[in-house]
């Protein structure tokens, strides 16, 4: 008999998010299921891992299901990290990071916890998707997104990825039947424009809240932001070689 699949399950938004229990679901129609995650949420932790404190990794039994789940102290990237060098017996087939609650899209892709444990099982030499969904509500409704992730993991499973290359899937908060389809886009040009909310504590000390407006430079059609404002699920390839290439050449130039 043919082995399943075994897929590590991991997030950012903590193991009792409901994003992630969605997500462990669907994987447990396609394999084994064993999932390493936070054991509290570490939102816009990006690709921090702990090197100044302890990690502890302990079982947990959440909900019913054959998938076996630990959870751990510490960030996205060291769950991937815990799995791979301390729980699993084998090398996984694929890893999947989320359902995260809120878009991952354009530049959100550097902050973000669950891009980041994704990537870090691309460094892994493991396929790997982040997959996040267009609502920030904790109590979103993932429904409408369980046949596109299972039919966009099936694809990884079968065909694989490219060393060096992880998929970011954003997709947006609609009805199934609403949605257009599935796009292959490239990451939209975006920023931040943060503003720094302060006030004081009754104490008198100055503290600040981040928040921001986020602005899309990119007018393209071919653009993740594109696709999801217009009603299709978003999958952009990413790679985690940040050399810039078409600048070396350049640089060499340069009287050093």
């Amino acid at each position: 008999m043919q082995e399943k699949p075994l897929i590590l399950v991991t997030n950012d938004d903590g193991i009792t998010a409901p994003g992630i229990r969605s997500l462990i679901r669907i994987m447990n129609k396609i394999g084994d299921v064993v999932v390493v995650a936070p054991d509290s949420p570490q939102s816009g932790m990006g690709h921090a891992i702990t090197v100044d404190n302890v990690l502890h990794c302990n079982p947990i039994t959440i909900d019913d299901g054959p998938q076996i789940e630990y959870t751990c102290s510490g960030t996205p990237a060291d769950c991937v990290k815990m799995a791979v060098n301390e729980i699993l017996n084998r090398k996984p087939d694929i890893c999947v990071s989320g359902i995260n609650h809120g878009a991952n899209s354009s530049i959100n892709v550097i902050y973000s916890g669950t891009m980041s444990a994704a990537v870090e099982a691309g460094i892994e030499g493991i396929p790997a998707i982040g997959f996040s969904l267009l609502d920030f509500n904790y109590q979103a409704d993932f429904k409408p997104s369980e046949s596109f992730i299972e039919k966009i993991t099936l694809n990884v499973l079968l065909d694989g990825l490219p060393e060096g290359i992880v998929l970011n899937v954003n997709i947006p908060k609609l009805v199934k039947d609403k949605m257009k389809g599935i796009k292959i886009c490239r990451q939209a040009n975006g920023f931040w424009k943060e503003i720094f909310d302060k006030r004081k504590s009754p104490f008198g000390k100055e503290y600040y809240w981040l928040s921001g407006e986020f602005v899309n430079k990119d007018k393209g059609e071919d653009t993740d932001i594109w696709a999801l404002e217009n009603g299709y699920v978003s999958i952009v390839p990413v790679q985690f070689d940040l050399t810039a290439h078409h600048m070396i050449q350049k640089l060499n130039e340069w009287d050093l």
